[in-house]
């Protein structure tokens, strides 16, 4: 059996609750996110930045189920996402949530059409061949079905990555560093079709990056420092996400400062 939101919390696609993730044995423990509270509403884009080891990646993983926290909640459209036998949660994910990674992650041994329905086939659903052709005429690439990923280019792959992530219409996409290996004109594609998942479709991004050209294209920027949400941003913009970026790095480099609040 699975468990809902408790009666009287806010519903949303996602939220998570009093989320702690500690790795390393007691006298090496390292506290890489703690007790952190907070929910993406539908269609939205929310960016997540902080310094190197502020815990926005173990965010991403713990919030996607990639990875179990040490303590609290995760869930999905009010469903507990860890909660029943392994091969429910599967099943669960599969159908809910979808990743854009850095690498790719394409099977290179098949076509560009199979990788966008491979999702749907591990999922046991039934593959919407005419959605994940329309999907791949949306990223350009309708004319590539048949070739393999070691026949595109970079930023061809990760339109690729992209079409994949959205053809089970999931109600959340997590990116992670979705840009980190594109050049300029590759990522703003990139981050244009993100935000047509989000616009027009209503879906929930989460988006992992360290660039904040590319922040600057989500609604909101969630900063995190030493495991904590140190502050947030609406409307960004490429300075002002770089402004609170310098504070928080200024900040890491001033002992005894505490936690900052951008």
């Amino acid at each position: 059996m699975t468990s809902s939101e408790p009666r009287g919390s806010m519903h949303s696609p996602l939220r998570v609750v009093g989320l702690t993730k500690i790795y390393g044995a007691t006298a090496n423990r390292v506290t890489a996110l703690d007790d952190v509270t907070t929910s993406f509403a539908a269609g939205t884009f929310t960016a997540v930045m902080g310094p190197s080891g502020s815990g926005k990646s173990t965010l991403l993983q713990c919030a996607s189920g990639l990875d179990s926290p040490t303590s609290g909640t995760v869930y999905v459209d009010g469903r507990e996402l860890l909660q029943g036998s392994e091969a429910d949660i599967t099943r669960f994910r599969r159908t809910r949530i979808g990743f854009v990674f850095q690498q790719y992650n394409l099977l290179p041994t098949l076509t560009v059409l199979q990788n966008v329905t491979l999702p749907m086939r591990l999922a046991g659903i039934r593959i919407d061949r005419a959605r994940c052709i329309s999907l791949l005429d949306q990223v350009g690439l309708r004319g590539r079905l048949g070739q393999r990923p070691g026949e595109l280019s970079g930023g061809q792959q990760q339109r690729v990555a992209i079409a994949r992530a959205l053809a089970s219409r999931p109600s959340i996409v997590f990116a992670d560093e979705p840009t980190g290996a594109l050049d300029s004109t590759s990522a703003a594609e990139v981050l244009k079709l993100l935000r047509t998942a989000v616009h027009e479709h209503q879906q929930t991004v989460v988006m992992v990056t360290h660039d904040p050209m590319a922040a600057a294209h989500a609604d909101s920027v969630i900063f995190l420092a030493d495991g904590h949400i140190v502050g947030t941003l609406t409307e960004p913009t490429a300075a002002t996400v770089s402004e609170q970026m310098l504070h928080l790095e200024a900040a890491r480099a001033t002992p005894g400062q505490g936690r900052s609040q951008p």
